[in-house]
This record gives C-alpha cells, structure tokens and sequence, in this order.
C-alpha cells in the first residue's frame, strides 16, 4: 500500500530537521555574537529541543485525541454499540487507520441489520408455524418455544425458562411417555371423552449449542392429515374392490351362459370344466371379501380374567419371541382372543423386518391402573412417510399385503380403551407400545 502524501513518520522527520536547524543556526550566530562556540552550544541545543518539543505537542495534541476516539470506539464494538462513526480529516497513517475503523463499523452495522431481519423472519416463521416448538437445554430448561407449543402446554402462557418434565407431567400423560422414549413416533391422546383421540407426530433433534446439548421437540398433530388420508384410502379401497368384482362377476356370468349351452349339448366333461372355474372365481372372491369383513366387523371386546404366565405361554406356541423381564403377578382383563391376534400380528411384522429372531422381544410391566405391552426387534425400521402411514387402513409395503395388519391391532387394542405407539428405536429396529387398562 502507498504512503500517504502527508505520513507521521514524515512529520516526525520534519520535526527534527527543525530542531537540528534551529539549534545549527542559533549556534553560528551566538558563535559569531560571544566568539565563543562552547557558550553558542549550550544555549543553541536547549532553544532547538525545545522548539522540537512544541512542535512535537503541536502535531500529538489531535494525535492523543484520534487515539482515545478509536479506544472509545472499539470499547463499543466489544459492547455490539455500531452507530459511532470518527471523523477523518486526517491524510496520514492515522486517517488510514481511522477510515479502517469507520468501514468495520459500517460492515458490521450491515450485518447486524441482515442479521436482525432475518432473526425477525425466523421468528415469524416459527410464531406462525402450526407445528409446537420446544428447544430445551442440558437442563431441560426451555429456551425458544413458539405460540402453538405454548397453547399445547400452557393454555397460551409463557413457558420461556420452565422445566419441560413439569410441563409434561402436567399434561395428558401420552405426551410424556412419547418424549420420555427419545424416538421420533406417532401417538394418540384422548383430548375429551365425548371424542375421537387426536393424534400426533413427535420429531426430536438433538445437537450441540455454545457448546452445550440442546433438544429440539416438534409435536405435530396429524388427526385431520390422517383423516384426509383414510379418506382417500376408501375411496382407493372402493376402486379395488369394484376392480376385484368385475373381474370375478364377469367370468362367472359369460361362463354360466356358456354352461347353459354345454348342458343342451349333453357334454358333462365341458360341464364340468365350467363349474370348476366358476367355484374357483366364487371362492376367491369369497376370500377376498372375507378380508375386508374381518376388519370391517370387529367385535366388541369380552373381557376376561387372562393370567400372564399361560397367555404368553399359548402365545408363544404360535410366534416365536424372547419374554424380557418378569411377567406381572395381577392377572389382567382383556378379550384373549382379540389381543392374541394383535400380538401375532406385531410379533410376525417383527420377525419379517429382517430382525434376528433373538432381537424378537416382549415385555409386560405394570403402568398405573394397567399394563404396558413392549415389543422391540432390531430390523431395518420403518421410513418417515412409512412411519407416518403406518396405522392408515389397507397401508402396505409388502407386495401380498392387505395393509389391515396395524390397522386392526389398533382397532383392538382402542376398542380395550388402550392406546398404541410406534417409534424407531435409535439404535436400530422398531418400538411398539401397547397400554391396556387394567378394567376395559
């Protein structure tokens, strides 16, 4: 970079060539006054130094004042303060570096200004966003939550600076369970008695800020997305079967047309082909409706005396499955049948997600005035969008699959006045809990 026209170093420079001259000429004058050049010296040097000295304050005087305006100045940039501004009529070094500090403070006035709009624009994106926002520390205090995570727990008030546990415990106990596994997963909780249960999808991420492990919980409820989904899957499940009807219903009436033929001519073996195919296309289709009947007309549950140890036992006759710690002493009260065939559903889902069949477990425990009914594997889990349509009727990944499966166990374990969850498990396989009340 090019010196300025006017540097310090060349005022300094200035200065002293000042001093030496004065002091020279003072010297040849008083030696030429006194004819005595010692005397000329010692009066000369002193008058010199001293002219030195006072231009010297002269230019440090402004010098001393740019010096304190810049402390000044970068004590407000360590304060975030970016409004001040020094003037610079100054075209050395100093002016250089004032005109540095007034370009600092104009980049960072700018960027704080960007900064601002878009904390303002986050701030309205998350304040307007229908998903509730909870972001806890390593204390489980909540630092940022948003206008539907303060009507979902506190009626609208300000949670800023609560404990989210004190929250949750004073909320329907579904949402604590839910947090309490650490896995993203859906949920049912029962918002009235007179209506459905509402559900949601419960999102959890967990990082580090300023160093220190933060949580961020995004509780989402799906109740009318699912709704809008089983809609649409009806309507699907309709098209599907009249597909499935035509095809059957036309065959069998072009064959019992042609029946009536053959049986003129007198040809049983024909005869006999035709009826075949036509009891082949009935039964099929028997089958087919059948299916859709079976989950179409569930039962009411019938309740009754069922103790642990020999329920498991017959349950273990027709899936095979690890019991993982002690079964309850209490004997419980659910439809035997019903919830067997809910258990072997789960349990055959869990040996076909690819999890070893030692990783296949089940748990009972106690949980209040009932039970809690754990099956874990250690497959390959299930997808968001998977996860999300899980328990959406005729939902299926599987290529044979009626996707009546989670749909029915669901039905079962609601109609008990139970509720059911799944989550992946974070280290791999899937989580699926059943509560069942201790009296249905």
């Amino acid at each position: 970079m090019p010196k300025p026209a006017f540097s310090l170093e060349g005022k300094l420079a200035l200065i002293m060539a000042c001093g030496i001259a004065i002091a020279t000429l003072l010297t040849v004058l008083l030696t030429t006054a006194f004819s005595s050049p010692s005397l000329a010296l010692v009066i000369s040097l002193p008058a010199g130094l001293a002219v030195s000295v006072g231009l010297l304050h002269w230019i440090m005087v402004p010098v001393n004042r740019l010096f304190q305006a810049l402390t000044n100045g970068v004590a407000n940039l360590r304060d975030s303060d970016f409004s001040i501004s020094i003037a610079n009529p100054r075209n050395d070094e100093l002016g250089e570096l004032t005109g540095a500090y007034n370009q600092l403070g104009d980049i960072m006035r700018a960027e704080r200004t960007n900064i601002l709009q878009r904390e303002l624009l986050l701030d309205t994106v998350i304040q307007t966003t229908p998903l509730a926002m909870v972001l806890t520390d390593g204390d489980d205090r909540i630092i940022v939550a948003n206008a539907a995570a303060r009507d979902l727990f506190n009626d609208g008030r300000p949670i800023h600076g609560f404990r989210f546990a004190e929250l949750l415990n004073a909320s329907a106990r579904e949402f604590t369970e839910a947090v309490r596994r650490g896995t993203d997963g859906l949920f049912s909780v029962d918002v009235d008695a007179d209506a459905d249960p509402e559900t949601y999808s419960l999102t959890m991420s967990r990082f580090d800020l300023n160093a220190r492990p933060h949580v961020m919980h995004l509780f989402k409820q799906v109740t009318r997305e699912i709704s809008r989904q089983e809609v649409a899957t009806w309507k699907k499940v309709i098209r599907v079967i009249a597909h499935e009807l035509n095809n059957s219903l036309a065959p069998i009436s072009s064959l019992a047309n042609s029946g009536r033929i053959v049986a003129k001519r007198d040809d049983p073996e024909k005869l006999e082909t035709i009826f075949s195919t036509i009891e082949e296309r009935a039964s099929h289709l028997k089958s087919f409706i059948q299916g859709y009947a079976r989950f179409a007309k569930l039962p009411q549950p019938r309740p009754e005396r069922v103790d642990w140890p020999v329920f498991m036992e017959r349950l273990a006759g027709t899936v095979p499955f690890t019991i993982v710690g002690e079964l309850p002493t209490t004997p419980a009260r659910f439809d035997t049948a019903q919830v067997e065939q809910a258990l072997i559903n789960l349990l055959k889902n869990a040996h076909e997600s690819e999890s070893p069949p030692e990783e296949v477990t089940l748990a009972v425990a106690n949980s209040g005035d009932g039970y809690t009914i754990a099956i874990r594997d250690r497959g390959t889990g299930m997808s968001p969008q998977v996860l999300h349509s899980a328990m959406l009727p005729f939902y299926s990944t599987k290529r044979s699959g009626t996707g009546l499966g989670l749909t029915l166990t669901r039905e079962i374990v609601e109609a008990h006045g139970g509720r059911m969850s799944i989550a992946n498990r974070s280290d791999g396989g899937l989580a699926i809990d059943i509560n069942l009340p201790g009296n249905p």
